[in-house]
């Protein structure tokens, strides 16, 4: 389970955080992070969007709890303040595990590279 701390429940910041961050897709997940406010040091925080195209309820709270499962054990090598929205595709639904997971980690080594250290946006 995510701890409290890191995630990411206000609406506003998934908004900025999906406008302003930068993008990285794969086949199962699109992520977008936003780098971190050097200003007001914080845990590195993630939300996630499970739309209905990705299937009912079941469906999509099973996506859910593999990708906050995943996150979690990949939270430890986000950069502290680091902002995440992970956004699930319908081909999650019928993706396994490990693949919500390779997508996810492969996505996020993409848009924390592409982000320099302390820049915002």
């Amino acid at each position: 389970m995510l701890p409290a701390a890191h995630r990411l429940t206000d609406g506003d910041l998934f908004r900025r955080v999906s406008r302003r961050g930068r993008r990285a897709a794969a086949t199962t997940v699109v992520v977008h992070v936003l780098p971190a406010d050097p200003e007001s040091p914080r845990a590195s925080r993630v939300g996630f969007v499970v739309s209905k195209a990705v299937g009912n309820a079941v469906v999509r709270n099973r996506v859910r709890r593999r990708l906050r499962h995943a996150a979690a054990e990949q939270a430890s090598s986000w950069g502290s303040g680091e902002l995440v929205v992970v956004r699930a595709l319908p081909a999650a639904a019928t993706a396994s595990y490990a693949d919500l997971a390779e997508d996810l980690a492969s996505c996020l080594r993409r848009a924390t590279r592409a982000v320099p250290a302390g820049a915002s946006s």
